[in-house]
């Protein structure tokens, strides 16, 4: 049994955290229970990501942190991909504008911009912060993954300061107000741990050799907030009003989505020979601020998608990992 829950440790957080979920929320005993509990999970998470980021960026050698070649490659492939979308969206905008298009055009419309949001929200969302606790997991490289982290956050920063306020302009946000806001949440999650992370490396030698001979306690606090996070994201799908014929779609554009940043990043790093940190850099995405910038300016179908984005990656990051294990084994021993 434990070697099950250690070889598959995310999809059983994920079942965990959706199976927590709907008991409390099913089951009327447990409403007053739940009502103590949920202000309780949704302060414990920032703490638990803090921490994972913390232990994982202690162990960062920051004289090796330095732009690399293949990190302008995902730049440039997520512009490419986040100016398609956009096109496309600005394009449905006009149509739906003009007078001759009937209210059930223009509902239909909608619900195509809609759904072009969601795929919009999974691709511009900068890369995400945990992301160098996998790479370390399947083998990769912590410190080129972190800079990319870093150089992502404010990148990416600059691109949704820019895309947002020109699809819905009634949000009222120019570049610079949008930009310091977003980089701003960025900063408060990513520097902190950071700099106490290369303090512990530096100056408390018995911490720093704790963690060096804990190899996995980033992935482990890593999966306990992926648990939370599976429960807030099935929390936010029942209490959303968004059509249920959309549901489906949404959840398999974020699908279709993820798989293709993965293979993108695939082919990336094939041709830069960095395979492992490029697959990781391109499809896995800072979630939570996703969906903080999806309720805020574009739509809760756009949120819905990057929690069902959050699920998918964790989903295809637990095959890689299997793999990764499968690979590492004898074949007589399998």
């Amino acid at each position: 049994m434990l070697r099950f829950l250690k070889n598959w440790t995310l999809p059983v957080a994920i079942a965990v955290g959706v199976g927590a979920y709907l008991l409390f929320a099913l089951t009327p005993q447990l409403d007053a229970a739940g009502d103590v509990l949920s202000p309780v999970i949704e302060h414990l998470l920032p703490a638990t990501i803090f921490l994972t980021l913390f232990v994982t960026f202690a162990k960062v050698d920051f004289h090796r942190m330095s732009p690399r070649g293949w990190h302008l490659w995902m730049l440039l492939a997520q512009f490419v991909l986040t100016a398609f979308v956009l096109l496309a969206i600005l394009h449905i905008g006009c149509s739906a504008a003009g007078a001759d298009v009937a209210a059930a055009g223009r509902v239909n419309q909608l619900e195509r911009k809609q759904l072009l949001e969601v795929v919009l929200i999974c691709i511009v969302a900068p890369c995400a912060s945990a992301s160098p606790v996998v790479t370390g997991k399947l083998g990769g490289d912590v410190t080129q993954m972190t800079t990319f982290v870093l150089i992502s956050s404010v990148v990416t920063s600059l691109l949704m300061s820019g895309v947002f306020p020109v699809i819905e302009p009634h949000a009222g946000a120019t570049f610079a107000a949008a930009f310091l806001v977003i980089l701003k949440k960025l900063a408060s999650v990513l520097l902190l741990p950071l700099l106490l992370g290369a303090c512990v490396r530096h100056w408390v030698k018995r911490l720093y050799q704790w963690i060096m001979q804990t190899p996995d306690l980033a992935f482990y606090l890593w999966s306990v907030s992926l648990a939370m996070t599976a429960g807030l994201t099935m929390r936010n799908i029942m209490h959303s009003h968004t059509a249920s014929h959309l549901f489906g779609v949404i959840a398999l554009l974020a699908l279709a989505t993820a798989v293709l940043q993965f293979i993108i990043g695939s082919v990336i790093g094939k041709a830069t020979n960095e395979r492992i940190c490029t697959k990781q850099a391109m499809f896995q995405k800072n979630t939570g601020l996703a969906i903080w910038i999806a309720l805020v300016y574009l739509s809760a179908e756009a949120s819905i998608g990057a929690g069902c984005y959050v699920l998918w990656q964790n989903i295809i990051n637990s095959y890689e990992l299997w793999q990764h294990r499968r690979s590492a084994v004898p074949d007589a021993s399998r």
